[in-house]
This record gives structure tokens, C-alpha cells and sequence, in this order.
């Protein structure tokens, strides 16, 4: 079994900068996609990110040329760094993991990953 535990969320003004982390745990050896997914209360869940099996990434068109997803020095941890922040990124973010990813659609994230994180609040406002 595997775990997802997220940490990095917290409360910046708009234009501000916050790095998301998602450290995995556990049987971890065939998981070989994963992502970040976020939502807003009374709302569905939104694709934000992702890095693909074979080390493609896309994001979604909100978040393009703010967001950075990467991995670090092992696959067992997975990073969103956020910067220019706005209201709009307000929401709880969860990070996503599932064996093997090719081409997914963004919009598809929340119904694709089978391992989720509890998640990490991040709230822009000033």
C-alpha cells in the first residue's frame, strides 16, 4: 500500500509565491505517474498538474507560466512550486499518484489516479 502525505500550503497575498510537497510512502516501486488536483468547497475537483510515466508535463491553462511540478532527487517526492499567486488558486490541493499515465487530458486528473493525498490548504487573499 502507498501514501501520499502533502505539506506547503498556507495563507500569501496575491502575487506571492508557495512550494507544495508530496512525499510518498510505502510500496512506492510501480508508480510511475502522478499529479496535483485542487478544489474549491462546493465545487469539483480540478486537474492542476501532471508528470507523465515517461516525464511529460502539462498543466492546466490557468496555471501555465505560474506553476512548476517536478520530482525530486527521488521519485518519491513530488513538488508544485507556485508563484504569482491569485484568489483563484484558492482551494485545498491534493497531490495524485497512479502506476502509468500517457496523454491524459487535464480536465480528466480527478477521475484518473487511484492513490490521494488528505490534501493542503492554500488561501490567497490580502
Amino acid at each position: 500500500e502507498m501514501h501520499l502525505a502533502e505539506s506547503g500550503g498556507g495563507s500569501v497575498q496575491p502575487g506571492g509565491s508557495l512550494r507544495l510537497s508530496c512525499e510518498a510512502s510505502g510500496y512506492t516501486r510501480n508508480i510511475h505517474c502522478m499529479g496535483w488536483v485542487r478544489q474549491v468547497p462546493g465545487q469539483e475537483r480540478e486537474g492542476v498538474a501532471i508528470i507523465e510515466t515517461d516525464g511529460r508535463i502539462n498543466y492546466a491553462d490557468t496555471v501555465k507560466g505560474r506553476f512548476t511540478i517536478s520530482k525530486g532527487a527521488t521519485k518519491d517526492i513530488l513538488y508544485l512550486q507556485m508563484n504569482n499567486l491569485t484568489p483563484e488558486d484558492k482551494a485545498m490541493y491534493y497531490c495524485a499518484a497512479k502506476p502509468y499515465c500517457y496523454r491524459e487530458r487535464i480536465e480528466n486528473l480527478p477521475r484518473i489516479f487511484g492513490y490521494w493525498g488528505q490534501g493542503t490548504q492554500v488561501t490567497v487573499s490580502s
